[in-house]
């Protein structure tokens, strides 16, 4: 009852930004020429809001020729500046806090946060939940797990004395839905003070254990959740007993107020042996988590075939793809029975980028949201009320339906990501492009694929790490045609010739998706920036996961049989 009324209340309270939104798919030009003015008047006094003339904007065209087009690195002089403790910068309002990201690259950015730029994320955040709501009341019965990553460092401020990051994560949604919000977590938020990856871990699948009325799941990466649920297998007999006793079993320090919040719930403890005593993972989850409705992930780009493995693990509830969401901005959100998910176009003002196939942007040509073909591939360009103006996000995105006049896209790629050795410059949507065509030429869905130069090696080349149990044949063919695609790009095919890349070589890997995100996670990234990737641009790989290369012999053997080496469980875990 109490989780029910104060879900009611979140959802009372999300259903004027749905209507808002609702009104504006029928005019979304005008809709985003206010919000454009309405920032642009709101910042004109500020210094960069007069040295690009702010004040005599009139028409989107004025906009567009007084702003150039920027990236973080354009912007990080002003940002800084604003970390020293410089005010009225880039906005009039007062920075309140710097979000870090770190993107695909791993390297850290800094995002500005002020008040007018988290109205513009509470918009698009608060018509998703009042939809999902609206159409999911299942949700509203019972508590949620919403994914946090580790605070892999402690709180810190700038020199001029702005915090970094946000204390907790519900903070997005504004003051009075927060306290709404953490009433109804699953897993209390004081777990991503644990700075220890694996107590982490433990202790979250530990609390949702805990909670037999768990309605809904949401986290970004699906790989993070299969993650979560590895010690379901090999720390059973623990997990039981800390149920039993009220206990968590880690050595690692963790607050002492998750200790008081965990009491013990023998009966809880039964019910979790007697599950656990199901033939497949399914089962399992199905009767720890009865009543759950509703996962929430990326299934786009190169999540899908991790998404469509963890709606397999949960049939009892609807898997639901998430949209486009960056620290930076708030770009689209899923709605009930659309295909795709809606542009946020109440939040922030977007332009987009035509894209080739070859992942190269028109900057002669930036297109208006209600301007999108259907079909065709976009990079975003947000302008912000937290002072970014024309900022290039480097994703890339394709149209796929409208709702009125809103355009709904899918995530596709990112553009920021090109590896270039041996002045080869390959980009992630270009390769994307290639493994999801040749994939469906041959028949395979793999779990994980990604491609990646090891610079270090002899003879220096790509390599395709792929997790799948097709056959060997199958892999060969997947090869030579993926192969024949990258020496497409001139560059690519030059350094081919040239002898400074060797031929695509292909490594099988039993768990590329969980081994992926946990590299990245220990190298300091947090679990809700890591995309899975179709390109990395690090090296050795090769060393990282677990399994091996299909020598040559072997990718042209006739053999047609799986290699029973890799038939391991999805859950299976390998520390």
């Amino acid at each position: 009852m109490k989780a029910a009324l104060a879900n009611s209340a979140w959802l009372a309270g999300c259903l004027p930004a749905l209507a808002r939104f609702r009104r504006a798919t029928k005019r979304v030009a005008e809709t985003q020429s206010s919000i454009l003015r309405r920032t642009l008047a709101a910042n004109q006094d500020t210094e960069f809001g007069r040295e690009h003339r702010f004040g005599s904007v009139t028409t989107v065209a004025d906009y567009q020729s007084l702003v150039p087009l920027c990236d973080y690195e354009s912007c990080s002089p002003d940002i800084l500046r604003i970390a020293a403790g410089e005010r009225n910068v880039l906005t009039s309002e007062p920075v309140r806090l710097f979000e870090p990201t770190s993107g695909s690259s791993g390297a850290q950015k800094w995002v500005p946060y002020n008040r007018a730029l988290q109205r513009e994320f509470q918009a698009g955040i608060r018509a998703w939940i009042a939809d999902l709501f609206l159409h999911e009341p299942g949700v509203l019965g019972g508590e949620a797990y919403w994914s946090v990553s580790p605070a892999l460092t402690v709180q810190r401020k700038t020199a001029g004395g702005i915090p970094i990051g946000f204390e907790e994560d519900a903070d997005y949604v504004g003051a009075w839905q927060k306290g709404l919000v953490n009433s109804l977590m699953a897993v209390p938020s004081e777990v991503r003070k644990i700075r220890d990856v694996d107590a982490f871990r433990y202790v979250t699948l530990l609390f949702l254990l805990r909670n037999r009325n768990l309605r809904l799941i949401s986290v970004w990466n699906p790989a993070f959740l299969t993650m979560l649920l590895a010690p379901l297998q090999n720390c059973a007999d623990t997990l039981i007993a800390d149920l039993k006793l009220g206990t968590i079993s880690v050595q690692s320090e963790i607050p002492q107020i998750l200790r008081h919040k965990f009491v013990a719930d023998p009966w809880r403890a039964e019910e979790v042996r007697s599950a656990l005593k199901a033939a497949d993972p399914a089962a399992i989850h199905q009767q720890l988590w009865p009543r759950l409705c509703v996962v929430s992930c990326w299934s786009d780009a190169n999540s899908e075939a991790a998404a469509k493995a963890l709606a397999g693990l949960f049939p009892q509830a609807w898997l639901q793809a998430k949209g486009l969401l960056a620290t930076e901005g708030f770009v689209s959100f899923p709605l009930h029975g659309h295909q795709g998910s809606a542009l946020a176009i109440s939040s922030h003002f977007l332009e987009f980028l035509p894209v080739n196939e070859a992942g190269h942007r028109d900057f002669e040509r930036p297109q208006l949201a209600h301007e999108l073909d259907l079909g065709q591939r976009y990079a975003v360009v947000l302008t912000t009320g937290g002072g970014l103006y024309r900022y290039q996000l480097q994703d890339v995105v394709e149209v796929m339906t409208r709702l009125g006049d809103c355009p709904t896209i899918r995530f596709v790629g990112r553009l920021g990501c090109v590896s270039d050795w041996f002045g080869e410059k390959l980009n992630e949507v270009h390769v994307a492009g290639i493994l999801r065509d040749v994939f469906n030429r041959v028949g395979i869905s793999p779990a994980f694929a990604m491609v990646a130069c090891d610079p270090d090696s002899s003879k220096p080349g790509y390599t395709l790490f792929i997790e799948s149990q097709t056959t060997l044949e199958t892999l060969h063919q997947a090869r030579l045609a993926v192969e024949e695609r990258l020496r497409d790009n001139f560059h690519y095919n030059y350094a081919r010739n040239l002898g400074q890349l060797a031929e695509l070589r292909v490594f099988r890997t039993s768990d590329g998706a969980e081994t992926y995100l946990k590299s990245k996670m220990a190298n300091g990234q947090r679990g809700g920036d890591i995309k899975p990737t179709a390109l990395d641009r690090g090296g050795q790989w090769s060393r990282i996961f677990r399994g091996e290369f299909l020598g040559e012999a072997v990718q042209h053997s006739a053999a047609h049989g799986v290699i029973s080496d890799w038939n391991v469980p999805l859950l299976s875990y390998h520390s």
